[in-house]
């Protein structure tokens, strides 16, 4: 039988190991979707000038026109919308067959893997010395108790 301790200990290594390879299998996945919304932006590539209504933290809220006269403005915003301010003008790209999917011109996935990447390894940083710190607690508690 275990005892109290070395129960906890085993769930909170389970939870840690859990916790940070769920972050780091989203932040994968976050990768794979920003590489996906390329390729369907540039299999079908359309581009527009398109003026910056507001910047916000979690979108930047765009609208523009496409050649066939409807005004369109993506709800969930730009890709990449770094460096951008309300009233500006910027050159984007589009999926002509889809204009709700859309990104400022000249920037792509690759910018999400230094974020991402940073993320993941912070996580780790994190996780790593609490693993390691909870397996020591567990070997120092068996070889006291023998």
């Amino acid at each position: 039988m275990s005892t109290r301790g070395e129960r906890v200990r085993r769930v909170g290594w389970w939870v840690i190991l859990g916790v940070a390879s769920l972050l780091t299998v989203m932040c994968i996945c976050l990768v794979f979707a920003a590489i996906r919304n390329d390729s369907a932006i540039s299999s079908q590539l359309g581009t527009a000038t398109a003026t910056v209504d507001s910047v916000a933290f979690d979108r930047t809220i765009i609208h523009f026109e496409t050649p066939d006269g409807i005004v369109h403005s993506p709800a969930n915003g730009v890709l990449y919308p770094d460096g951008l301010a309300a009233g500006q003008l910027v050159r984007i790209e589009y999926d002509a067959s889809d204009p709700e999917l859309a990104r400022v011109a000249g920037r792509s996935a690759t910018l999400t893997l230094l974020p991402l990447g940073s993320f993941v390894f912070f996580t780790w940083l994190v996780a790593g010395p609490a693993l390691w710190w909870i397996r020591r607690q567990g070997r120092r508690a068996a070889a006291v108790a023998v």
